[in-house]
């Protein structure tokens, strides 16, 4: 396949599930199913900024979320299943630990070309759009559908055995269902500006949702919990400059984008990262507060918001950043 030397997103798209739960709803049905526990009122929100989580239907896969954004990704572009010659799932979830979801996204979309999957975390996207510029600019690949599926909702901590278990059980709910597509093509103009990635590995516990063994015998996904000052310090003691690096080796500065895209498990989470990177808050697209954590669906849930709102044009320099469960961090800067 001829070389290609640039790529460029050509477009995004979203698909939320049509129940959503506000969280005073969601109080609401942990004090039906805890009887025996007080269920502080309006401590999630104060907590994490959350007012309002999608929630997909019974037995929904995550590739069902990722075909509906993908289908409406495909007509919006004007591309059919048979022009794209790579697909990357890039979810927390998938439908299965063998294969890949995104054979069973190529094989609901009607798609007959390689797949495979991406898992960092809720950084999963960033990475996914880092391979398609690197297969794209090296020419292996012309047109790359890049794929989500989250249904988060099923780690959800429903049943508490005590009081005390009430505010670790606080980040499971703020989660949030939604599928997302972006699509990469080769371009005769830069459109993926650069990226860079980094890590703190030794804080992996700070963060995280383990496998855990059911009664069966077999393995599930178990809470979704963090141990908040362990996050601190470990986001803390990452080399922020790599979240800066793409914008400064292009002699620029936050300023000079229109929208930062950054992960936001909770609202003050993103203001505190707003503050560590310098970066104004009202640079940010916040999505958190009526959203939820969309984990790995957050920075296109941003994207497809900041481009309807007008916020985001085409030309425009936009920033995705994310620090991720790990800990992972990255940017990956677009011209739009």
């Amino acid at each position: 396949m001829s070389r290609s030397r640039y790529s460029r997103v050509a477009g995004v798209a979203v698909h939320v599930p049509d129940d959503s739960l506000t969280t005073p709803q969601l109080e609401d049905l942990l004090a039906e199913r805890n009887p025996g526990l007080r269920v502080p009122r309006g401590l999630i929100e104060r907590h994490s900024g959350v007012r309002r989580r999608h929630v997909a239907p019974p037995h929904t896969m995550a590739s069902d979320l990722a075909v509906a954004a993908a289908r409406r990704l495909l007509r919006r572009t004007g591309h059919t299943p048979p022009s794209i010659d790579l697909i990357i799932h890039a979810g927390v979830s998938g439908d299965a630990v063998e294969p890949a979801t995104a054979h069973i996204v190529a094989a609901k979309l009607g798609a007959s070309c390689p797949v495979f999957d991406v898992r960092d975390a809720c950084n999963g996207v960033l990475r996914a759009i880092h391979l398609a510029d690197a297969l794209i600019t090296g020419g292996d690949h012309r047109t790359v559908l890049v794929v989500c599926g989250e249904v988060v909702t099923s780690s959800i901590q429903w049943r508490l055995a005590s009081q005390e278990d009430f505010e670790p059980a606080i980040p499971s709910y703020t989660v949030s269902d939604s599928g997302s597509a972006l699509l990469l093509e080769s371009s005769a103009t830069p459109g993926v500006l650069g990226h860079r990635f980094g890590a703190n590995s030794a804080y992996w516990e700070a963060s995280i949702m383990p496998f855990v063994r059911d009664a069966s015998g077999g393995f599930r996904p178990g809470p979704f919990t963090i141990d908040p000052v362990s996050l601190a310090i470990g986001v803390q003691k990452l080399d922020l400059g790599v979240l800066r690096q793409p914008l400064a080796e292009r002699g620029l500065a936050w300023e000079d984008v229109a929208v930062v895209c950054a992960h936001q498990p909770s609202l003050a989470a993103l203001y505190w990262l707003c503050d560590l990177l310098d970066l104004p808050r009202d640079k940010a697209e916040e999505t958190v507060a009526e959203h939820g954590n969309l984990a790995a669906s957050t920075l296109p849930m941003q994207l497809h918001l900041a481009e309807r709102e007008g916020r985001l044009k085409r030309g425009d320099l936009v920033a995705l950043v994310g620090v991720a469960s790990g800990l992972s961090s990255g940017t990956v800067l677009l011209r739009w």
